[in-house]
């Protein structure tokens, strides 16, 4: 008998690659989201959709009251670190309002299992890189506290009602489906990688350095990238392994690369000059935030496909060739 998934955000960047990857292992799915960010386009064919808010209670209830869970994957969420700086009151409440939301119905509805999407945020300007599941949680905004809350959460509904999660914290998703059914469509985009390769395009006049004095090789931020089809990979295997309990991963390429570095890759595989303008620092830009990974590839053989950047890079690439104008196309 297939198993039966709920995916939360299914139709976002993430959510719906997962959702490719539970599709192709033969699982029903389900996807609930309220397409404020996410495209309808995302939710591939096969998948059931649900349009509905996490904040209306009733909808999450009549969508898990409707038959068995085998789990609830839960991507839904506010996501730009400086938005929440400027908002904090709404994320916070609600990023963990309707995370608590949905907890406390897969709890109510015998759900046994539960994956977060967390965020590697929860670090803030972290003491040590790259960062593995052992440092100290210092959220360095509103939107890594609002998922340092769900965390906490989950930990008190496995002690209580035995509602087995598995947490994933990981900076930046990258790239795109290998075989070009889905890549980002964020309105506006603010993810690096598609934003040089619109640069390099010529969607857009320039990219900005914000910094080119920080204590990394090049002078600019380093950051973690990992492919969007490989953190899929990650959930899956992450949810195989709460069969003997709770889990936590951070998900990382344990090195990073530096802007000017996603820079050049863009430009080697694009064949195409990325026209550059240096900038001071923002404020609050750590120089480096890289994860570590070694618990979950012990644990779970986690291992990624996309480990190149040029290999990252050029799955983004196909993409936003082929739907310049994202899942509008």
């Amino acid at each position: 008998m297939p198993r039966r998934f709920l995916v939360t955000g299914g139709a976002g960047f993430v959510g719906s690659h997962l959702v490719a990857a539970l599709l192709a292992r033969g699982d029903d799915v389900v996807v609930f989201d309220n397409l404020r960010t996410g495209h309808r386009g995302a939710v591939l064919p096969g998948a059931g959709f649900v349009q509905a808010d996490l904040a209306d209670a009733g909808a999450i209830d009549a969508m898990l009251a409707g038959g068995r869970w085998d789990a609830v994957f839960h991507f839904a969420s506010l996501s730009l670190v400086g938005d929440s700086m400027r908002e904090p009151m709404h994320y916070l409440a609600e990023n963990s309002g309707n995370g608590l939301r949905l907890i406390d119905a897969c709890i109510r509805h015998g759900v046994t299992r539960f994956v977060l999407s967390s965020t590697a945020a929860l670090f803030g300007h972290p003491e040590r890189i790259p960062i593995d599941e052992a440092a100290r949680i210092d959220p360095g905004s509103p939107y890594g506290e609002s998922k340092w809350m769900l965390e906490r959460a989950l930990l008190w509904a496995d002690r209580i009602h035995g509602l087995r999660s598995a947490v994933l914290r990981y900076f930046n998703a990258a790239g795109a489906d290998p075989d070009g059914r889905l890549g980002e469509d964020h309105r506006p985009e603010t993810h690096l990688i598609p934003l040089v390769i619109d640069a390099a395009l010529g969607r857009r006049p320039e990219i900005a350095v914000f910094g080119t004095d920080y204590d990394t090789p090049d002078g600019t931020c380093i950051r973690d990238y990992i492919h969007v089809t490989d953190l899929a990979d990650a959930h899956l295997l992450a949810l195989d392994r709460l069969d003997g309990g709770s889990v936590t991963y951070n998900l990382g390429s344990s090195h990073g690369h530096s802007v000017l570095e996603v820079i050049r890759a863009v430009e080697r595989v694009t064949g195409r000059p990325v026209p550059v303008r240096l900038a001071g620092r923002r404020p609050g830009d750590p120089a480096a935030l890289v994860a570590a990974s070694a618990r979950i590839a012990r644990e779970t053989g986690w291992t990624p496909r996309f480990q190149e950047l040029d290999a990252i890079v050029r799955t983004a690439l196909r993409w936003r060739e082929a739907h310049p104008h994202g899942y509008a196309t």
